[in-house]
Formats: C-alpha cells, sequence, structure tokens
C-alpha cells in the first residue's frame, strides 16, 4: 500500500485546513488507490474503522470489506430471508457494478511510472524512500494526475518554484532545482518532468522544515524536535498557491527574524566571495579602528557586513566583527586585524558560510511560534533574554553548564518562582562530588549546613534556604524532564568571566531580582519581591506563563546588523557541519 501522510503538527494542520476548505488533493479517496483513508502515523497502513471519502459523492463509507460475491455453480448459503413486495411482484433489480472509469493516457503513464520507480531497488536512506511512497500516495488521491502540468502546459505554480529551488542555496539548503531543464513535450516526458518536480519541491520543503539533521545524534541532551512538514501538505501548499507557489515554498523555512538576519549574512558572504574571486585578501600593516586601507572592502564582504567598494575605514563595527572571528577561530580577541587574522580570514570563508548555515540549522529545530513574549538563553552567548513584541527588554548574563555537565537544549514553561529556595541536591553531585569529600573530612556536611537522611536507601542531601544557599535567594521554575531551572548564586564573581560554563547544568542569572520584576510584569517591582526574603520557602506564579528557549547558536546577528560569533563549547556546531557534510 501507498503510505499516507500524518496529520499531526503544525504541517498537518495545515493539510487538514486545506481539506476543510475543500482542496481537492487532500478529502479524496480515489478509485485506484484501493485502500482506506490514511492513518495518524507516516508512513503506516490504514486503520479499521476510519471514514473515507467517496470521490465522486463525498459521502463518509467505512472500510469495512464488502460481503464476498460467491463463486460461479457454487451454491450460497442464505444468510437472511430477504422481503417480498407486499404486491407479490418482483424483487427490483441488483445494482449493476461498474468498473472504475478508465485512466487518461497521461495519468495512465504516470500510475505506470510510480509504480515502476516503487518497485526498484532505493539505494536512498529510508527517509528519501519514504518521501517517495508519501508522493505515490498523493498523485494516487489525484487519480494519478499531473500536479503541475495541464493539458500538457506548465501551470502558473512551475515558474516561481523552479526559480526559488534554483535558489535553495541561499537558505543552505542541498536541493536539486535542475527539474525542468528541457520542456516536456510528449506524455513520458511530462510525466518524468511532473515527478522530477514534485521530489525537488518535497526535498525542499522538508530540508527548510528540518529534515535534514536530527538533534537527537546530535546530543542527548537536545530535547528539541524539528516539525517536518509532511510532502502531501508540502505538494498541496505549494501547487495551490499559483503565481505565489515559490513564495509558498519559500515559507517551510523558519520564520523568525533572527533566522533571517542569518540568512542575508550568508548570501552576503557568498557575494563577498565572487566579488573577491576567492583570492587572498593581502599583507599589510596591522589595522586599528580609524585607519584606512585598500584591503577594507573585501574585509567587510568576508565577514558580511555592509559597506559598500569605496569605504575604506577600518571601523569600530568591522573592528568588533574581527574581534569577534578571532575569538571564534582561537586567535586573540584583540579586533586589529593582524597577519596572523589576514591568514585566517583569507582561507576562511567558507569556515564562515558552514558556521553560518550551521545555526541556520538549528532554527529549524525551533517552533515556528514562540510567543509575544518570551525568555531566551543563548548557551555559547552566556546571556539570557526576555523578548516582548520582537525586542528585547531584559538582558541578564548567564553561568551555564560545563563542558562534562552541558544545559541541556530545550523548551518549557516558566510558571512560578521561589524566593528562598532549599537545594535538594542531586544524586550525581552527592555520588561524584560530596561522597568523596565526606571520605576526606567527615564533618563536611555538618560544617556546610546540610540536612543529611535516608529515603527508600538513598542518601538524601538537603541544603536549606539561606546566604549561602547554592541556588541564591530566589529560582525560577520551568517544570521540564531534564531537572534544570534558573537561579541566584552566592558565587557573584563568576559573572566577570567572559566564557561562563561552570555549572552542572542549570543557568545561574546574574542580577535575577531585576529578572523576576521583568517576568513577573505589573504589580512585582524588585523591592517587593526581595521583601519575600527569609527563611521559609515562597512561591510566586506568573500572571503569564512564559515560554522558555535554551538555545544552542554559535552565530547571530546583533541589534546593530554585525555578526557576532561564540565559543562552540559543547562541540554541537562542529557536529551538526558534519551532518550537514560542511567543511569548516
Amino acid at each position: 500500500m501507498l503510505a499516507p501522510w500524518r496529520w499531526t503538527g503544525f504541517w498537518g494542520a495545515l493539510a487538514l485546513a486545506l481539506c476543510l476548505a475543500g482542496f481537492p488533493a487532500c478529502g479524496e479517496a480515489s478509485p485506484h488507490l484501493g485502500a482506506a483513508a490514511p492513518s495518524a502515523d507516516w508512513p503506516g497502513k490504514a486503520r479499521p474503522g476510519v471514514l473515507a471519502m467517496a470521490p465522486s459523492q463525498g459521502v463518509p463509507l467505512t472500510d469495512e470489506a464488502p460481503e464476498a460475491e460467491p463463486r460461479d455453480g457454487a451454491a450460497q448459503a442464505p444468510s437472511e430471508a430477504k422481503p417480498m413486495p407486499p404486491d407479490g411482484g418482483a424483487l427490483p433489480a441488483e445494482p449493476v457494478q461498474t468498473a472504475a472509469p478508465a485512466l487518461a493516457p497521461v495519468n495512465a503513464a504516470l500510475k505506470a511510472a510510480l509504480e515502476v520507480r516503487s518497485g526498484l531497488p532505493e539505494p536512498a536512506a529510508p527517509p528519501r524512500r519514504r518521501e517517495r511512497e508519501a508522493i505515490a500516495a498523493f498523485y494516487a488521491l489525484r487519480d494519478f494526475a499531473p500536479v503541475w502540468f495541464s493539458g500538457g502546459t506548465a501551470n502558473a505554480a512551475v515558474a516561481p518554484v523552479v526559480s526559488r529551488l534554483n535558489h535553495a542555496a541561499d537558505d543552505g539548503l542541498d536541493v536539486d532545482g535542475s527539474a525542468l531543464a528541457v520542456a516536456p513535450g510528449t506524455d513520458a516526458e511530462i510525466v518524468a518532468a511532473d515527478l522530477a518536480l514534485s521530489d525537488s519541491v518535497v526535498a525542499y520543503g522538508r530540508q527548510a522544515s528540518g529534515s535534514r539533521v536530527d538533534p537527537r545524534m546530535i546530543s542527548r541532551l537536545i530535547g528539541v524536535e524539528p516539525e517536518v512538514a509532511d510532502p502531501a501538505v508540502i505538494l498541496a501548499l505549494v501547487v495551490s498557491a499559483g503565481e505565489d507557489a515559490g513564495e509558498a515554498l519559500r515559507r517551510f523555512n523558519p520564520p523568525q527574524p533572527a533566522y533571517e538576519a542569518l540568512r542575508e549574512k550568508l548570501l552576503q558572504s557568498r557575494l563577498g566571495q565572487s566579488l573577491a574571486g576567492g583570492a587572498a585578501i593581502g599583507s599589510g600593516p596591522v589595522l586599528r579602528p580609524g585607519m584606512r586601507d585598500k584591503r577594507v572592502p573585501r574585509i567587510r564582504a568576508r565577514l558580511g557586513l555592509d559597506g559598500g567598494a569605496e569605504d575604506l575605514v577600518y571601523d569600530t563595527k568591522i573592528a568588533a566583527a574581527v574581534a569577534a572571528f578571532q575569538k571564534a577561530n582561537g586567535l586573540p580577541a584583540s579586533g586589529h586585524l593582524t597577519g596572523q587574522t589576514v591568514a585566517a580570514l583569507s582561507g576562511g570563508a567558507s569556515s564562515l558560510r558552514a558556521e553560518i548555515v550551521a545555526n541556520m540549522e538549528r532554527w529549524r529545530w525551533m517552533p515556528r511560534e514562540m510567543g509575544e513574549t518570551h525568555i531566551e538563553v543563548n548557551i555559547p552567548d552566556y546571556e539570557a533574554v526576555v523578548i516582548d513584541k520582537g525586542a528585547v527588554i531584559e538582558r541578564n548574563r548567564v553561568v551555564v553548564g560545563k563542558e562534562e555537565t552541558p544545559t541541556p537544549v530545550f523548551s518549557e514553561t516558566m510558571k512560578f518562582l521561589i524566593v528562598n529556595p532549599a537545594w535538594n541536591v542531586p544524586q550525581s553531585i552527592i555520588r561524584k562530588e560530596m561522597l568523596p569529600r565526606l571520605a576526606a573530612d567527615p564533618g563536611y556536611f555538618q560544617r556546610m549546613g546540610y540536612e543529611v537522611f535516608s529515603r527508600a536507601g538513598h542518601l538524601v542531601v538537603r541544603q536549606p534556604p539561606g546566604e549561602k544557599n547554592a541556588l541564591g535567594r530566589i529560582k525560577f521554575m520551568f517544570p521540564n524532564d531534564f531537572a534544570v531551572y534558573m537561579h541566584d548564586t552566592p558565587l557573584r564573581r563568576l559573572f566577570a568571566s567572559a566564557k561562563r560554563a561552570f555549572s552542572h547544568g542549570c543557568v545561574r542569572v546574574d542580577d535575577p531580582f531585576r529578572f523576576a520584576e521583568t517576568v513577573l510584569g505589573q504589580g512585582w517591582s524588585e523591592s517587593r519581591v526581595k521583601k519575600l526574603i527569609g527563611g521559609k520557602e515562597r512561591y510566586v506564579y506568573l500572571p503569564k506563563p512564559l515560554p522558555v528557549y535554551l538555545e544552542y547558536f554559535t552565530a547571530f546577528v546583533d541589534e546593530a546588523g554585525a555578526l557576532q560569533l561564540r565559543d562552540d563549547v559543547y562541540g554541537y556546531s562542529r557536529r551538526v557541519k558534519a551532518a550537514l557534510g560542511l567543511q569548516g
């Protein structure tokens, strides 16, 4: 059986909306398909009891098997006496079973082509096979009519779709855009072109929505999952968009402004290499802010900065971008254009693009809708921000997990905060850190003020609320499977470090009471929250729970429009680049 698409998640909702709006490719079962309605899983099998729709009348039909017809010459066991007409007349004639109408020649050719390729050995990976199966199911629901051609003529969606496919690299995608290299004429050519274009459109839509990299393969501490668009949804949305089909296809990419900003830097970087011909930047004096040099336009291009070919000033904006580049490449982050930096930049254009593309890919893991007001914690940038209507309204330095105890990447909802929190020490910390100290110092627990007791055969260690509590005076709760949260800390000196990966996985906040004022909103000033400080845990619930996103972006565009690069503290960016087949 041809595998159907699933109807769950963001893209499934779009498919359902299309069906409710009457899009013919979504709501009708083909008389040639010979199967029940799609199941809720993709790929999968039809489920008993699911309603399918008759293609002509649109009447719900169960998918129960009809009563078997008797063979010629075989007696039929009576199951139930048929009622006789009251006047003793003849019984009404049995309905005549009519054969399904013959397919048009091009439809028959397309059906045959799908059957041939479904029987061929498929060297591609399983996801690619499933894409082809879903594409075949989509055509079956249309009685195998071409998607992109009608009467031998390309429809209005073809030209904009081909144009978008030819610019797939602008979004860091790897899609073949040469589906219509030759204008089709015969039925066989139309079939080949139609299938090739459908394959490319589905590949684009699925890559754009996050199919290329499984986050779980990068790390078990990445708890996000991209909502990869279903092939049928991609085809239905794009082909029904007509002249806007190219834009409809592009919209499968992330909608966030931060993604668009990285995309623009990728375009600038690609254009910059084209203008520079890939040549070395050239040697010269060390450049500092305010100096003029003929190499400046090429440096701007390599770093994805705006500026014309006549602008020769090495300004502070370039210096900041150079410092970020130096930091990301293990060089002294002075912002001065040294000979070592020139060498790295000369060979670093492809490396820079790879870093941008890897970060664009991680944006595909994020939810399409992040909430009008939400919290973002960018782990490699050691910063937490509160965003309202697209603007940053609160910014805080943070301490994140060490390389051996990383802060997980995931999203949840902040619901409440606790003033005067107690710290229930995790078993991993008790086992790895506290017990060795106890062995060397029997009075360790008592001296540190910990409460110690046994529960179900396990040692339990609790640090009561207080000035020296490891969580400080306040913690912010967004219940999650990783058991991490944001909190205050008595170790204030750590926030002065440029690199702040020191924790066991939780996120320590530099100015937690100002942060509390922002997330609690009107009526909860910083001073009011501080009045709750004491010896007892106090719970304060957010009037409006806020989405929290713990992210991992090593490249981003700041509010001044400059590309910022950060250390790949956990190695995730390196693994994403390897998964994408990128160098650098």
